[in-house]
């Protein structure tokens, strides 16, 4: 039995919902509120499975597995179907370092806990909040659309024609940047990948919309 430990609008959760739904798996969702009663994610029950307080993570035949690029590797090793990596080392490279990217450079600048540090702690104001996040953002977009502009591809995802992590990733960071209002103009391969992504029934039974509706 899959057991995901989720927040409907984590990014990472976000991603590894819609490696489950290419692969067609069934899983059981495990509400994690990242900000009722203080953050569900500091319950003592919950450290007990993931004693660094965030989400996702994942229960699999009494294994468990945090970090939602592990989780998603995992998943794709122990069911292969739908394979979310290319076999091509090269290639693989490539949708790790740009999944990376996402993963480990931009997104961790803009998460909740920063986020929550920033004003709770240091005082900033919701516009001083919305230009930092606004920034790194911009930031991290432009890298990618430069990097997926060097391969001098028109593939409908970002590295051929069927999704990979890269695409899970991306997914995610488009919502958030559309949620903060980010720009996204100068951003043509990023916007139409992501379009494409969200046609897909996956991604649609994935997205934060349709498992808050199932929660509630």
């Amino acid at each position: 039995m899959l057991i995901l430990h989720d927040y409907f609008r984590s990014s990472a959760c976000y991603r590894v919902r819609i490696a489950m739904q290419l692969k067609e798996l069934n899983y059981q969702l495990i509400p994690i509120h990242l900000v009722n009663n203080g953050g569900e994610q500091f319950s003592a029950d919950y450290l007990k499975i993931n004693p660094h307080s965030l989400v996702p993570t994942l229960t699999h035949d009494n294994k468990t597995i945090t970090q939602s690029l592990a989780i998603i590797e995992y998943l794709d090793e122990t069911f292969p179907t739908s394979p979310l990596l290319p076999k091509d080392p090269y290639l693989k490279s490539l949708v790790r370092a740009f999944s990376l990217s996402i993963a480990a450079d931009l997104h961790p600048l803009n998460n909740l806990r920063v986020l929550s540090y920033l004003t709770n702690q240091l005082k900033i104001t919701e516009e001083q909040k919305n230009i930092w996040y606004q920034h790194w953002m911009t930031k991290g977009l432009t890298g990618l659309e430069k990097q997926l502009a060097a391969l001098n591809t028109t593939t409908p995802f970002c590295f051929g024609d069927k999704p990979t992590m890269a695409d899970i990733c991306l997914v995610p960071q488009m919502y958030n940047a559309r949620r903060f209002a980010c720009d996204l103009t100068n951003y043509p391969a990023l916007v139409r990948i992501d379009q494409n992504c969200r046609q897909l029934p996956a991604f649609q039974a994935a997205s934060p919309e349709q498992v808050k509706e199932e929660i509630l």
